[in-house]
């Protein structure tokens, strides 16, 4: 019985912050700090994120603004994607100056 309560309870819960207009919040503020990170890619990294994520001191208010309008556990998923494309990007670089010029083409 206690059971029966506790799953009909949760069932009229709303989580607000996965409706549209949270959603588009979080990836506004997303794509500013991923923006950020771009335009300051000269920069020492001296800031910690989630999953290891190095970034400048000066993405720190971006950064907030991510945490802030994003679920935790959506900020893990996006550092993690982000750091797994520029690690793709990177080694893709690597390959090409390595490679030297193109013999057959």
């Amino acid at each position: 019985m206690a059971l029966e309560s506790y799953v009909t309870g949760k069932r009229d819960e709303v989580h607000t912050d996965v409706l549209l207009q949270a959603r588009q919040a979080c990836y506004k503020a997303r794509d500013a700090f991923y923006s950020c990170l771009e335009n300051h890619s000269d920069k020492k990294p001296t800031e910690i994120g989630a999953v290891g994520l190095l970034y400048p001191t000066e993405c720190k208010r971006s950064r907030e603004e991510y945490v802030k309008n994003c679920r935790v556990s959506w900020v893990k998923h996006f550092d993690r994607q982000y750091c797994k494309t520029k690690r793709t990007q990177r080694l893709l670089d690597d390959k090409e100056t390595r490679r030297g010029p193109c013999k057959i083409c």
